[in-house]
């Protein structure tokens, strides 16, 4: 009996995880993108781009379409998407996996500033002129015109459009992952004292922060949200290997 997986992604674990699960037999898998990415990269399984229409409308889906498992494995950061994915499952009535990677922790030699938003991460660069790299993705960076005395750094993966009202900005187009060395010569180049980031965990990102760490730099680190109570795994091999060691049917 073929089972239907439907996966809420956007990330590089989801895009892993939908190989796993695609690869057996069983499982027949869709990935969900939000769309936010003008040029995804391939997936290499069935894509469905767009919202759902909050969680009425991902039950919806979910019953219109026969999904017999739901794993959210979209970014730490979504937490709408991941609170609507919970109350979807449980209005359908489908078993729902989250796909959860551990986030990062200060070591010794990090200069962390923790802040809960991004509008507290703007306070928190204080109120005299810095060099500041923002790496936060082009949704969150609108927040930092109401401190236009910076110099900003902004890398994103798609344009920032339209760009900060701010008087001195660079922008920066690139898609990870981002070595450490690549890094440390960017914060280098433009002499950057302050780094922005969420918390986003991961190897794929975390070049930035160690180099941060190696050049001194202050880090504003942006919490993590609450997100729903539901079945998780760490990693795409744990997620991947509770299907495997039990099956679909365990979950219906």
């Amino acid at each position: 009996m073929t089972h239907r997986i439907l996966i809420l992604g956007g990330t590089t674990e989801a895009r892993q995880l939908a190989g796993k699960l695609a690869a057996r037999a069983d499982c027949l898998v869709t990935l969900s993108l939000a769309g936010r990415t003008e040029s995804p990269v391939a997936q290499g399984v069935p894509v469905r781009t767009g919202g759902f229409g909050g969680a009425d409308g991902l039950a919806a889906h979910l019953r219109e379409t026969g999904i017999d498992l739901l794993i959210d494995a979209t970014h730490p950061y979504a937490a709408q998407i991941s609170a609507n994915a919970a109350q979807a499952a449980r209005v359908a009535g489908v078993p729902v996996l989250a796909l959860r990677r551990p986030g990062w922790e200060p070591v010794e030699g990090d200069r962390w500033t923790q802040v809960d938003t991004t509008g507290d991460a703007v306070q928190a660069l204080g109120p005299a002129p810095r060099q500041v790299f923002l790496a936060l993705g082009r949704q969150e960076v609108a927040a930092f015109e109401a401190a236009p005395q910076h110099h900003y750094l902004i890398r994103s993966v798609d344009p920032v459009e339209p760009k900060l009202a701010v008087p001195d900005a660079t922008y920066l187009l690139a898609r990870g992952p981002f070595r450490e060395t690549e890094e440390r010569a960017l914060l280098e180049k433009h002499r950057i004292d302050a780094l922005v980031s969420k918390n986003s965990g991961g190897e794929a990102t975390y070049g930035k922060i160690a180099a941060a760490r190696a050049l001194g730099i202050e880090v504003v680190m942006v919490r993590r949200p609450a997100l729903p109570d539901v079945p998780s795994a760490e990693t795409v091999e744990a997620l991947a290997a509770i299907v495997n060691q039990f099956g679909v049917d365990h979950f219906l």
